[in-house]
């Protein structure tokens, strides 16, 4: 027999439960879905998200990548006892992708297409990122095609955050960064010679040195206003990431003559260049000393494959995306990771949109505050069962990291995969929609 307090307590769950069932204008499906989880719920998960870095053999131009995505996934699968899932999330890095595709490109042939696009003489580089890997070799070739260029840099950080010198130091000397515009020697006389935090590297004069050893002339400036390239030349290459179509616009409507973006750089091949329609060479990463390699094309059909091909194998409809820099930002080296166009150039229609999520503490404090333990637990799970399809702008739904699906997927995809040697380019998500009551 059941006690009175334990009546009491499920008549109040009972209760609750119709409230909220109630309040989405209740329906039989509805009723059969919560019925389906409770009978279900025997046993209960301890363990919600888990992702996997999963190694791979060394990907070459012409591999199938599908199919060695697929192989290395159920190879971990079957080694580390694990089984995929309906809903889990497999995911590749950019650069095996692009590896497979042999998307390359050499400095002559980015040179070329900055000849064709420029005719050469005084060329305007502005705001490109300080940055070995992702600019220098972009650099190279750009200046292999001009005669001249004025280097023009944001301060007293790029775009991604690299700094030439801390905002400290311009309080210190009086300088205002978004008013005044500074010569290369007075940058010098002002703050002297700069090193990066983690890099050891002086910005100003590597990208000087690669210029110049390419037989071109150079010219540094430092300035946060866009139009100030204007007063040296009215050609210009825009080399911001983000913000590049604002910076187009500004200049063309101070009067440029010649405005182009990374991204309209190599978007056709050049001279058997590899390249891409969308992105340009944005997105690119140092591949050797003289050349780059472009951020990937048509990277729909190969989600697209990977998801038919471990259907076929394990019956799992799994979601699949491509992905890059992650879009975190490091508040030590204050770098923001994405120098990439964006975080996932193609995924799967289930990883579409945001997540609906609510705040499990703002329920705990606020709808259940008189609730303790067991009782609200089952509290939480009833709400969230029966939460709305559309939480935005509720106050319950605050606090849950508004951002699309693929850029959060893509941040922990790109921070469990690493830059370096663990030769993990691929990634497996298990359990990322579940939620309190699976």
């Amino acid at each position: 027999m059941q006690g009175p307090g334990r009546l009491c307590r499920r008549n109040r769950l009972a209760a609750l439960a119709q409230r909220q069932y109630n309040r989405r204008g209740g329906s039989a499906a509805c009723e059969e879905r919560n019925s389906e989880a409770r009978r279900h719920a025997i046993v209960e998960r301890l363990v919600g998200t888990v992702s996997r870095g999963i190694r791979a053999p060394i990907v070459r131009q012409g591999d199938d990548i599908a199919q060695i995505v697929v192989d290395s996934v159920l190879n971990a699968a079957e080694s580390e006892g694990f089984s995929l899932r309906d809903r889990d999330v497999v995911a590749v890095t950019e650069a095996v992708v692009a590896r497979a595709q042999g998307n390359y490109a050499t400095t002559q042939q980015i040179a070329a297409d900055i000849r064709a696009k420029f005719g050469g003489g005084t060329l305007g580089v502005i705001f490109p990122i300080l940055s070995r890997n992702r600019f220098a070799m972009c650099l190279k070739g750009i200046a292999k095609g001009a005669d001249k260029i004025v280097l023009m840099l944001s301060y007293p950080a790029d775009e991604v955050g690299n700094h030439l010198v801390d905002l400290d130091a311009l309080d210190e000397k009086g300088i205002n960064p978004w008013t005044d515009v500074l010569t290369e020697q007075q940058f010098r006389d002002l703050f002297g010679y700069q090193r990066h935090t983690f890099t050891g590297v002086d910005y100003i004069e590597y990208y000087k040195e690669l210029i110049t050893s390419c037989g071109c002339q150079v010219e540094v400036i430092l300035s946060n206003d866009c139009r100030t390239i204007l007063q040296h030349t009215d050609n210009v290459l825009c080399c911001d990431i983000h913000s590049r179509a604002r910076t187009k616009r500004l200049l063309q409507k101070a009067g440029a003559k010649t405005v182009y973006c990374l991204d309209e750089i190599l978007t056709q091949p050049v001279d058997g260049s590899g390249c891409n329609e969308t992105y340009g060479l944005l997105g690119s990463n140092k591949a050797t000393e003289e050349s780059v390699k472009l951020f990937p094309r048509d990277c729909g059909p190969v989600v697209e494959a990977i998801q038919q091909k471990l259907l076929e194998r394990t019956g799992k409809h799994v979601e699949v995306m491509v992905y890059g820099d992650g879009a975190f930002k490091d508040p030590v080296g204050k770098i923001w990771e994405l120098a990439d166009p964006v975080v996932s150039p193609a995924y799967t229609p289930g990883l579409e949109g945001q997540p609906n999520e609510v705040k499990l503490k703002y329920l705990a404090d606020n709808d259940f505050a008189d609730l303790q333990g067991e009782e609200l637990k089952e509290a939480i799970s009833a709400y969230i069962r029966n939460k709305e399809e559309d939480l935005t702008g509720q106050m319950v739904s605050q606090g849950t990291t508004p951002r699309r699906l693929t850029d959060l997927i893509g941040s922990l995809c790109d921070l469990t995969s690493g830059s370096g040697d663990k030769g993990t380019p691929i990634v497996l998500v298990q359990g990322y929609f579940d939620n309190y009551t699976k």
